[in-house]
């Protein structure tokens, strides 16, 4: 029996489709019901946490969201009868409908002034360890440091510079500065510069009587505080901050029992308090004590309040 090949052959060709008939929109649905329910539960737990204050504050906002106290310019909703409004969104029982006003705190002048002289003697003692730390790494500091005294005084921050046997910082007898003298002074400058405070100069002798004619221990301790404030603004500190140039001649020793002593010839830089300012320059009223007898005062042009005369 012949086969009849005139008949093509029927293929079936079935799609399976995954997913069935849910697909993947449910998916989007729940994620957004879940994200929706976290914010609630988010909200629940944070009104939970708040005082009642906090809770009149936010009922306050939703009844004028305006950034400035008052009527809101652009009510969120109209408020009156049959309009379902209410004048508050959020109700909470015993929570009280203002926020009470913030009470700014008012500063009096003592407070204002302890305030300021806290933060002024705050950057006294850290000038203090910044001239400590130089003196200690500093190349033309260093090999003096036994001749720089720094400490924190009634005035302010007090850097002395005192002489040394067979190390002065002056000519014998004259306010010649030695060439050293002059490097430290305005390495000196350049850290002082750094802080707003004024400076005052005070020179120092030791008791010997000058064998100069017509010089007295008072015209050289003069000079000399005047030849270190000329040095200090050389050096880069800035004129306008000398509040004081003055020589105690051998009135003020820093060795008491021995007057001769090298050490008594020194330079002292104060570098001014708020206290110690104000009372020289007569900010305030105060009463400055009285400088030793016969000291000589040199009033800088410019900036002392009022010039005054040498006291002899």
């Amino acid at each position: 029996m012949a086969i009849d090949n005139s008949k093509q052959p029927i293929i079936i060709k079935k799609i399976f489709k995954g997913g069935g008939h849910h697909g993947g929109a449910w998916k989007i649905a729940f994620a957004d019901f879940a994200t929706a329910m976290m914010a609630f539960f988010m909200l629940l737990w944070i009104m939970a946490s708040t005082t009642k204050e906090q809770k009149a504050a936010i009922s306050t906002y939703f009844k004028n969201p305006s950034a400035f106290e008052g009527a809101s310019t652009a009510p969120s909703q109209a408020q009156g009868e049959g309009s379902g409004a209410s004048p508050s969104l959020i109700s909470f029982d015993g929570a009280i409908d203002m926020a009470p006003e913030a009470q700014q705190s008012v500063l009096d002048a003592e407070q204002v002034d302890a305030a300021a002289m806290a933060l002024d003697q705050a950057r006294l003692e850290q000038l203090k360890e910044e001239l400590e730390e130089a003196v200690e790494q500093s190349a033309t500091l260093q090999p003096y440091k036994e001749q720089l005294l720094i400490d924190i005084t009634s005035e302010g921050l007090r850097i002395q510079i005192v002489d040394k046997e067979n190390r002065s910082m002056f000519d014998s007898g004259s306010a010649q500065l030695k060439s050293y003298t002059i490097e430290i002074l305005k390495e000196l400058a350049a850290m002082i510069n750094n802080v707003p405070n004024r400076v005052s100069l005070t020179g120092h002798t030791d008791s010997h009587i000058l064998a100069r004619r017509g010089i007295t221990n008072w015209e050289l301790s003069a000079d000399r505080a005047n030849a270190a404030r000329r040095t200090l603004v050389a050096g880069g500190m800035r004129e306008e901050k000398m509040g004081r140039v003055v020589g105690f001649a051998d009135t003020v020793p820093f060795d008491k029992d021995n007057p001769d002593s090298a050490v008594n010839r020194r330079i002292s830089i104060i570098v001014l308090n708020k206290k110690a300012d104000e009372e020289i320059h007569g900010d305030k009223p105060a009463a400055p004590a009285p400088p030793p007898a016969g000291a000589t005062v040199q009033p800088l042009p410019g900036v002392l309040s009022e010039p005054k005369p040498p006291l002899r």
